[in-house]
């Protein structure tokens, strides 16, 4: 179904009036939602990951932050091929492609683990990401669609709400079936060497992280094999009259679309980093063990999920625009706080941002393929593209980290927030008229 370009009254613009889900499409819905839980399990395993990492390869900060270079660098260079693809074979096929790439990624932390070799499991993380791309450029516009276009931001909130239980389930898995608890001080290191015992200490803890991962992989291809024995409805816009699948020249006469795609690399760089260093953070301020750090990033990711089904209510009462507009300048003062007041009180005020972020990716998504018409699949890739910001601002935070401490790091979030904040007030009406809002 494509995004209506026609008036519409205020009786039918007001959201509170339009049906959530899909009339006749609700296992394509579900089992497509399903898949917003699945591919949070191994984004925020990634957070468990870096600290892992550092452990088992002996790395800094900046080096382990390489994890979400490569993951994000996946999403970055397969979501046009993913777009172009799709616009061929449709949406299915995207989904089944990109649960076949995410198994086969997981299932290469096996060999990259006999090896040894960090740049193993970096290509096995980019594997995995490239199969994400797929999804997430498939299922965003997929749900956005899936139903009436007045309430897609609702429709796209409320099947996003669901990846923060992945995303919780990613991180307690990595806390509980990753992290050994044991944490050798630099005297124990030299003792463990002058014994000939580090080596076998480093590679135990480097094979903690395959098992987790068989497991997810094992998962993707069973739900692959559902997804391809379902059938889906025809979108709109996969089936253009005419042919037309749209055009990348002209996604530029859509300023509020091409604000969006800048809106979300800055906006997925600061959850992305804010999420990699929370538990370096806790660790650094408020010198708790590594499982208790976890425990307190699984928390925020509880935060995060709360927030997606609280937003995806208070939109049936405020606009979409204002109402992540609003968040980000929550945002914009608990950044600040976790800069200026390191220690529990900036912990608590990071582990808040979390809530406020909820809203913000599917919001900027939905906002800004408003009235693309048959350009909706392209510009789906480049919102998916645009989140590679979580390759280049984490390792930056890395950079400053190492140089000023994880505080200051947590800057690079604050001037994302600001951006957001600009774009949900200013730039996500511009090129519209106000009945698209």
């Amino acid at each position: 179904m494509q995004i209506s370009n026609s008036a519409v009254s205020p009786a039918t613009s007001d959201t509170r009036h339009q049906a959530l889900f899909p009339t006749g499409h609700l296992l394509p819905f579900f089992l497509v939602t399903a898949l917003f839980f699945l591919w949070g399990v191994p984004n925020n395993l990634n957070d468990v990951l870096i600290r892992q990492f550092m452990k088992s390869f002996a790395i800094t900060r900046f080096q382990a932050g390489l994890v979400q270079s490569a993951f994000y660098m996946g999403y970055f260079v397969l979501a046009m091929p993913a777009a172009l693809i799709m616009r061929k074979l449709g949406y299915k096929a995207g989904f089944v492609i990109g649960l076949l790439l995410f198994s086969l990624g997981t299932f290469l932390f096996w060999p990259a683990a006999l090896a040894g070799r960090y740049v193993f499991f970096l290509l096995a993380l980019f594997v995995i990401a490239s199969g994400l791309s797929f999804l997430e450029t498939a299922s965003n516009p997929f749900i956005a669609q899936l139903g009436d276009p007045e309430s897609s931001e609702r429709r796209l909130n409320f099947s996003q709400a669901f990846n923060p239980l992945g995303s919780i389930s990613g991180v307690l898995i990595g806390t509980a079936f990753i992290f050994s608890g044991v944490e050798l001080s630099s005297q124990q290191v030299d003792a463990m060497k002058s014994q000939h015992l580090y080596d076998a200490y480093l590679r135990s803890e480097t094979l903690r992280v395959v098992k987790p991962y068989l497991v997810l992989g094992t998962v993707a291809l069973i739900w692959a094999i559902l997804i391809l024995r379902t059938k889906f409805p025809a979108i709109q816009s996969e089936h253009e009259a005419g042919g037309d699948h749209g055009r990348f020249r002209d996604l530029l006469r859509y300023p509020h679309f091409m604000l969006a795609v800048v809106a979300q690399f800055l906006y997925v760089g600061a959850q992305v980093g804010t999420w990699s260093y929370f538990i370096q953070y806790v660790q650094d301020y408020t010198h708790q063990p590594e499982k208790v750090a976890g425990y307190f990033l699984t928390g925020t990711l509880v935060a995060f999920g709360v927030g997606r089904f609280i937003s995806a209510y208070l939109m049936r009462f405020i606009a979409p625009n204002k109402l992540l507009g609003a968040f980000a300048l929550c945002n914009i003062v608990l950044a600040g706080v976790a800069v200026l007041r390191p220690g529990w009180v900036g912990l608590w005020a990071l582990f808040l941002t979390s809530f406020f972020m909820s809203l913000m990716f599917p919001t900027i998504f939905a906002l800004g393929l408003k009235k693309l018409g048959p350009n909706t699949k392209i510009g789906g890739s480049l919102l998916v593209m645009a989140i590679v910001g979580g390759a280049v601002l984490t390792p930056l935070m890395g950079l400053i980290a190492e140089a000023h401490g994880i505080a200051g790091a947590y800057l690079v979030p604050l001037v994302t927030y600001v951006f957001v904040a600009a774009y949900a007030f200013v730039g996500a009406k511009a090129g519209l008229s106000e009945d698209a809002m």
